[in-house]
C-alpha cells in the first residue's frame, strides 16, 4: 500500500515533550496513511529509549553522532515511503486536522514545492513564521534584533517579518519556518533534500530558496494550524550560537556573495557578532553563578 505522508521528526534531548507531539499527530490523522517516523540525534536524555518503550510500532532511527537537523531529517526521508513528506520540530502539537489540509492543497496545486501550516504560541497568538529572504538589511531589521525591539512597526522589520497581514489567508511567501512543513517526494527529490551542510539555523531558509530556484511555489496555508513551543529546542549554548553564526556565513555564500571585498565585509560582520553574542553570553552566565553563590553564602 502507498502512503500519504511520512512524518519525519528529529530529536535532540527531546524526551519531555515528544510524546506530546506523536500523540497529536496520531488523533489527528483522518483521511489520510502515514508513517511516523523518529531519527534521535544521539540524545543523551534517553529519547530513542523512550520512544522504543513507549511507540514500538513506529520507525525509529537512531543516530551514532549528532550531526545537525539537516542530516537527520535526509536520515529519515532515506527510510521513508510516503508520496508526500511532513518535517516537524518535537516541540509542535495538532489540536485539529493538519496533515490532510496541506496535502489536500498540494494535490490540488501542482506548482507548490512547499506548504506550511500556521503556527501559534500556547496562549493562542501567531508566530512569524513565514518570511522574506534575509539580505543585508536582516542584520538589523530581525525578529531579536535591537530596532525592531524598540520599533517593531518599523517598514524594513515589517517586510522581512512579514508581519503587515493578518496570517489568516493562504499566500506564497519566500520561506516558511521548518518547525512544520510539507513537501511531495519529488520535490524533495528534484532539490537534494535539505543541505546536511548546515548544522542547525538558515536549513529552512536554504530549503525554501532552492525550491523557489526549482521553479516552485512555497506556500502559507493557514487554514491548517500547528501549536508551536518555539524556544524549547533551542539553546545558548556557545556551540548553537557558533553554529547559528556558521549557518548565516553557508547562506551567504550559497546565496548573496557579491565579490571579495562584500564577501569580506560580511564574514567580518558574522565573526563580529558571533563574537559579542558568545562574550555577553559569559558575562550573564559568570553573573548568574556568582548571584547563586552569593544566595548560599547568606543561606549558611
Amino acid at each position: 500500500m502507498t502512503l500519504d505522508i511520512s512524518v519525519i521528526i528529529v530529536t535532540y534531548n527531546s524526551s519531555a515533550c515528544l510524546a506530546t507531539t506523536i500523540d497529536s499527530v496520531i488523533a489527528h490523522a483522518a483521511g489520510v496513511s502515514l508513517e511516523i517516523i523518529v531519527v534521535d540525534n544521539a540524545s543523551p536524555d534517553g529519547t530513542a529509549a523512550v520512544v522504543a518503550a513507549r511507540y514500538p510500532a513506529l520507525q525509529l532511527v537512531r543516530r551514532a553522532r549528532n550531526d545537525g537537523l539537516s542530516a537527520a531529517i535526509n536520515d529519515g526521508v532515506a527510510v521513508s515511503q510516503g508520496t508526500y513528506i511532513a518535517v516537524l520540530n518535537p516541540d509542535v502539537r495538532f489540536e485539529s486536522e493538519v496533515l490532510g489540509p496541506l496535502v489536500a492543497y498540494l494535490r490540488e496545486h501542482a506548482d507548490a514545492g512547499v506548504v506550511a501550516p500556521r503556527l501559534l504560541n500556547d496562549d493562542g497568538s501567531v508566530q512569524l513564521s513565514c518570511r522574506a529572504f534575509p539580505g543585508y538589511s536582516t542584520a538589523l531589521f530581525n525578529r531579536y534584533s535591537l530596532l525592531t525591539r524598540v520599533l517593531p512597526r518599523n517598514r524594513y522589520s515589517s517586510a522581512y517579518l512579514m508581519s503587515g497581514f493578518a496570517h489568516d489567508a493562504v499566500r506564497d511567501v519566500d520561506w516558511v519556518s521548518g518547525a512544520a512543513l510539507m513537501l511531495p517526494r519529488t520535490v524533495f527529490d528534484a532539490v537534494g533534500g535539505w543541505d546536511a551542510g548546515f548544522f542547525m539555523f538558515n536549513e529552512d531558509v536554504d530549503l525554501c530558496r532552492r525550491v523557489h530556484d526549482a521553479g516552485y511555489r512555497v506556500v502559507y496555508v493557514p487554514t491548517a494550524i500547528v501549536f508551536h513551543a518555539i524556544g524549547v529546542s533551542r539553546s545558548a549554548a556557545p556551540r548553537m550560537v557558533i553554529e547559528r553564526h556558521k549557518s548565516m556565513w553557508r547562506y551567504y555564500r550559497k546565496h548573496l556573495r557579491g565579490g571579495l571585498g562584500r564577501d569580506a565585509v560580511t564574514l567580518a560582520g558574522i565573526t563580529a557578532r558571533c563574537t559579542a553574542i558568545l562574550g555577553a553570553n559569559a558575562v550573564r552566565a559568570l553573573a548568574t553563578r556568582r548571584s547563586r553563590a552569593g544566595g548560599e553564602s547568606r543561606a549558611v
